[in-house]
Formats: structure tokens, C-alpha cells, sequence
């Protein structure tokens, strides 16, 4: 049987192939790169984030923890909600509270406000660090770091950015050997937790989000530990003067667009 004509010289069919594939690997490029992170990115809420770095640093200058939350308030309005939520000041380290948490690991003792590692953002050690214990020793634990980033943000008021993390234990860092906790991969469920934990100690009037780090499926800590998120920061807007709301805080939606990436990030991330 002969074969089909297609109305065009055989010459001309791989050219035309070639051509549709360049089409094609050009329109995947320019969503895939430049239109979908555009579309996802959004500090509508706070302009003045939108240009700042969101990744921390270990003091060697490896890339460390992204900043997944934040709060909106004075120095001593997050003091008080972290205090309401739950979540304890941790200690600085010295040698007493270095042989201290060796002995809440060894001993599976507890120790509430067990000190945490520096990290560094825009140069800066963390100006608080908070934690909740997970189980009956320093082993395991909830934490959080806050740096102030700005002195007066969109709200007229002071805005801090934060890393919120789980160590699932202590080990030796990946990268440089040394001793340290090792975080669990799912860091949205402890940006979620603190942030539901301050919602319903009454301390936040609203919530929203804004682009972190974008969403992230290998990512990697300053010790080698994996992490995934959908890339957003949950910010609180905290009660002025630790006043307590008896309302649920306002929830401020993202655009369509994110919030349709949020639904396919969730779905996707069911699947890990």
C-alpha cells in the first residue's frame, strides 16, 4: 500500500519536527522558569520581604534552614505569645548547658529550654530562639528562631522572620562532622504547628502568607538533612500587649494562583 501523502516534501518533515520540539522545550522553559515563579510569588502583604534572601546560613556560610514563618509585632508582644503558646526560650549555649543536654539525651531526662545552634541571616545570629519538647528528653524537639528583619513593616509594626524546624535526634552533621541535631524532613508541619499553637493561645488577630523559599522537594540544611515545603511563610499578626482575642484570627488568603499551588503541592506532597 502506498504511503500517505501528507502534502509536504520529505525534505521538509524533520525540519518541521525539529522545529515544533524547539516551540514546545521554549514554552516549557518560559512557564516552567519565568511565568510559574512569577505567578507564585507574592509579598503583597509585606512589600518590604520581597527582596530579602530566605535561607539562613550556617556559621561556615552553608546554606541552612529557609525561613518558613513569621510575626508581626514588638519585641515583648512575641515574647508573650510564645510564652501563652507554649513554646519555651531556649538557653544560650556554655559548657553547663552543653553537659546538660547531653544528659536529658542520655538520661531521657527532660530539659524544656535546652539550648539550639546558631544560625545566621543578612550576618546576624537569631535574635530569639524558642522550643517544645517532644517527649521526655532534648533529643527530640520542636524549635524555632526569629531574627527582626524589619523595624516597621506594612502593618506600621516591627516584622520578624523565622526558621521552625523538628529534631528528630542528635547526630554528627553530614557536612562537617560535628555533633547536632538532625531535623525531620516535613518542616510545613512545625511552621503549621507553631503557628496553630499561637492562634489558639488567643495571640494572633490575623494570618497570612507570603513567598518563602518556593516550593522545595530536595532541599538540603547547612548539616546535610533533607527537607521538603510548599516554599510559603505563615505570617501572625500578634495581639498588641498580650492582650488575649476571644475571636479565631482573621485568615487572609493568598491569590488563585498560589492557592491553586498550594492545593497541588499538598497532593503531591501526600505522596512522599
Amino acid at each position: 500500500m502506498a504511503p500517505a501523502n501528507t502534502g509536504l516534501p520529505s525534505r521538509l518533515r524533520p525540519r518541521n519536527l525539529a522545529t515544533g520540539i524547539v516551540v514546545v522545550l521554549a514554552l516549557y522553559g518560559l512557564a516552567a522558569y519565568i511565568a510559574l515563579p512569577i505567578a507564585w510569588t507574592h509579598h503583597e502583604r509585606q512589600p518590604g520581604l520581597a527582596d530579602r534572601p530566605m535561607v539562613t546560613h550556617t556559621k561556615q556560610g552553608i546554606p541552612g534552614d529557609p525561613l518558613n514563618v513569621g510575626l508581626v509585632g514588638g519585641k515583648e508582644d512575641v515574647l508573650r505569645a510564645m510564652q501563652a503558646a507554649g513554646w519555651y526560650p531556649a538557653d544560650p549555649i556554655t559548657l553547663r548547658s552543653s553537659i546538660e543536654i547531653v544528659g536529658s539525651v542520655v538520661l531521657d531526662r527532660p530539659y524544656h529550654d535546652a539550648p539550639v545552634s546558631p544560625l545566621f541571616y543578612d550576618g546576624r545570629r537569631e535574635d530569639f530562639a524558642f522550643e517544645k519538647p517532644v517527649g521526655t528528653s532534648a533529643d527530640k524537639r520542636d524549635h524555632v528562631r526569629f531574627w527582626h528583619v524589619l523595624d516597621k513593616g506594612a502593618e506600621d509594626r516591627p516584622v520578624w522572620l523565622g526558621s521552625a524546624t523538628f529534631d528528630r535526634g542528635v547526630g554528627l552533621s553530614h557536612d562537617t562532622g560535628q555533633v547536632t541535631h538532625h531535623i525531620g524532613p516535613d518542616i510545613d508541619a512545625i511552621r503549621d504547628l507553631l503557628t496553630g499553637d499561637l492562634q489558639k493561645a488567643g495571640m494572633v488577630e490575623a494570618s497570612y502568607q507570603i513567598t518563602g523559599i518556593g516550593p522545595t522537594v530536595t532541599g538540603r540544611n547547612g548539616e546535610g538533612d533533607p527537607y521538603y515545603t510548599d516554599g510559603e511563610i505563615w505570617m501572625s499578626r500578634l495581639v498588641p500587649d498580650g492582650a488575649k482575642s476571644a475571636n479565631p484570627p482573621q485568615i487572609l488568603p493568598p491569590p488563585a494562583f498560589v492557592r491553586l499551588k498550594d492545593r497541588l503541592w499538598h497532593w503531591a506532597a501526600s505522596l512522599f
